[in-house]
């Protein structure tokens, strides 16, 4: 998001803090959830919450008076907060508005001490629709039906999963977005690492990763970047040896086939 949209993301931080304490946290997020979905699915609705020539008061009354008495007072209070704002892009605002439910999840799973738990379950997840392309093709099909989607997923995970990452998984694949599933995922996995107060590394191996070797690993990755270091792993026979690590944008790549390859470059082969 561009310097203004992010300026009025800060400042609805402030109002999801005035009230996550009064509400069950999995209920507002489902009704902020629900808020986004309706909001994205009617243009004249979304130009007039985000029209940067209306008052920022004008806006919150609007959504004061659209979301009172359909969602809770205190959904209706961040939702207000938000398009009081001023946003460089429209669909920034209800991407905010889902970022905050995700926000929301994730504190309902901080408190009961499940959050990490939460984190490895969604990547490994989102793995296992990569590695599957039968259960990929149902999931990100654009023409495919959204709550059907959701059953799948809820089918999938229900009973073998923490509640709260069965609802990422169900909202991650339950919303219409122009951005690809993979993308969603790594977007609410970023948002629940930053809550952790930590980074998460992404490495690539031939083999599964010895405990000594994750925690010098971890320790190293923590020097480079000044903040604690989440590993998750990934198999990949075809890197042969050595590791490919990925911190957010940030590749390094120490594989052997990487190596190979640039010989074979260097080469002409």
């Amino acid at each position: 998001m561009r310097g203004s949209s992010r300026a009025a993301a800060k400042a609805g931080l402030g109002a999801l803090a005035e009230v996550i304490g009064s509400i069950d946290p999995m209920a507002l997020a489902d009704q902020l959830f629900a808020a986004a979905t309706t909001v994205d699915g009617n243009a004249t609705l979304r130009r007039a919450l985000t029209d940067p020539s209306r008052e920022g008061a004008a806006k919150d009354a609007l959504a004061r008076r659209l979301f009172g008495g359909k969602v809770s007072d205190q959904a209706t209070h961040v939702i207000a907060v938000l398009a009081g704002q001023r946003w460089a892009e429209e669909r920034d605002l209800t991407d905010t508005i889902r970022e905050f439910g995700v926000e929301a999840i994730a504190e309902n799973a901080d408190r009961a001490g499940r959050l990490q738990g939460v984190e490895d379950e969604l990547f490994r997840f989102e793995r296992i629709v990569d590695s599957t392309p039968a259960l990929r093709d149902a999931l990100t099909n654009r023409q495919g039906d959204l709550k059907g989607k959701v059953e799948l997923v809820t089918r999938l995970l229900s009973d073998k999963a923490a509640p709260e990452t069965v609802a990422l998984a169900a909202q991650a694949v339950g919303s219409r977005s122009d951005r690809r599933l993979d993308a969603v995922l790594d977007g609410y996995l970023d948002l629940i690492a930053k809550r952790r107060g930590q980074l998460t590394a992404v490495v690539t191996s031939a083999t599964e990763l010895g405990g000594a070797e994750r925690v010098r690993l971890s320790e190293s990755l923590a020097n480079l970047y000044g903040r604690p270091i989440q590993i998750q792993s990934i198999l990949d026979p075809a890197v042969v040896g050595g590791l490919k690590v990925q911190v957010g944008d940030e590749v390094i790549d120490g594989t052997i086939a990487r190596k190979i390859d640039g010989a074979r470059r260097h080469f002409g082969a």
